[in-house]
């Protein structure tokens, strides 16, 4: 073989490499790109699963005998309440199982979920007739379960929610908020429930209240019942958010529910002046990316092309 075809051997040889190479690399930007877009979808799906709208359907309301929440306590026995943060997302069945453990990955419906349900800590009596409550769940983006609970720790905030209602043996009874604590995990402190004696519940109101970033002067004192409801912090590793209210047997209006009324027309409005704002948010997420593959692939055939030139001169 002489040195001519030698060299145009070798020249299709390096044609050939770089096709492979380019394939490679353009597999596996693809690659990368789908590992995004599932990524993104599956957390999305997470969220969506926190969120409190899908178990509207199930919220009590004392007016109708509160029906489909005895739907909701077939389905789960184990849910025996309804918590409302007014002015928030907070707005879910509340649960107790054996251990505190199980509605950590279980939600309200019973069944497997990242976010978990509200719990009650499983040595507290469902009637709430403890000194002091403690209810968990999850600190999650786009306001879902107890993530909105860090919100309390912007001192205006604080100050313009005040109240709530906390839905148990068939009634509705009021919350008031009237403290928000930043701790860590291993405060046994605040993290004991029922606690008993009245010396002790004096003692463990006033650690409540001094080691708290906020107060409201309700006067509570060890004769009410409090309940604390706690989620991770994202200050702190172990941090804890706590907002501890005072359980009362009357409710209180909910003030945002006018708020809220008000605004419909005008989130109804930019809705339907927003077409993108319309569309489902899978594809919100999938337009991006097809895009985005599309612009990959142009590139990667008009540097084919400028490789292909280069090679013939």
């Amino acid at each position: 073989m002489n040195a001519a075809a030698l060299k145009k051997a070798g020249r299709k040889a390096v044609r050939i490499v770089n096709s492979i190479v380019d394939l490679l690399v353009l597999t596996v930007i693809l690659l990368l790109v789908a590992v995004a877009v599932y990524s993104i979808w599956d957390s999305d799906q997470v969220y969506r699963a926190a969120a409190s709208a899908q178990y509207y359907v199930y919220k009590p309301d004392t007016a109708d005998g509160g029906l489909s929440f005895e739907q909701l306590k077939e389905l789960n026995p184990e849910v025996f309440g309804w918590l409302t943060v007014y002015g928030t997302n907070i707005d879910y069945p509340v649960t107790q199982g054996e251990d505190n453990w199980k509605y950590v990955n279980t939600n309200a419906l019973g069944a497997y979920s990242l976010s978990g349900a509200i719990f009650l800590d499983y040595t507290n009596r469902k009637d709430f007739q403890d000194f002091n409550s403690i209810l968990y769940g999850h600190h999650m983006e786009k306001q879902t379960m107890f993530g909105e609970l860090g919100s309390f720790s912007d001192k205006s905030y604080f100050d313009s929610h005040k109240y709530g209602n906390l839905f148990y043996d068939g009634k509705d009874h009021g919350l008031e908020f009237f403290a928000f604590i930043k701790t860590d995990a291993y405060d046994g402190g605040v993290f004991t429930p029922h606690v008993q004696g009245k010396e002790a519940q004096q003692a463990y109101l006033k650690a409540l209240l001094d080691k708290a970033l906020y107060t409201r002067g309700t006067g509570v004192t060890e004769e009410d019942h409090i309940l604390l409801m706690t989620t991770c912090s994202s200050d702190a590793t172990n941090g804890r958010d706590i907002l501890v209210a005072r359980i009362t047997k009357d409710g209180y209006i909910n003030s945002f529910d006018e708020e809220k009324s008000s605004a419909v027309n005008t989130v109804s409005v930019d809705r339907q002046a927003s077409l993108w704002a319309r569309l489902p948010q899978w594809l919100q997420i999938l337009l991006p990316v097809i895009l985005l593959i599309l612009l990959m692939i142009a590139v990667y055939y008009k540097c084919r092309r400028k490789r292909g030139k280069h090679e013939k001169e």
